[in-house]
């Protein structure tokens, strides 16, 4: 069965309603640095040993 793939193709002029309508119902945008990542995470880097023991 053949699935029909559909695109959404917004203009500017859409995403900066969009955006507009965003903003007025509260919503906020958070800007971060470049090279910094906004996900949190709560474990440490992962090492893995090759050695065996």
């Amino acid at each position: 069965m053949s699935k029909k793939v559909v695109k959404a193709v917004l203009t500017s002029a859409e995403i900066e309603e969009q955006t507009a309508a965003f903003l007025k119902s509260g919503g906020r945008v958070e800007y971060v640095a470049k090279g910094k990542s906004s996900q949190l995470t709560s474990a440490g880097p992962k090492q893995i040993n090759l050695k065996s023991n």
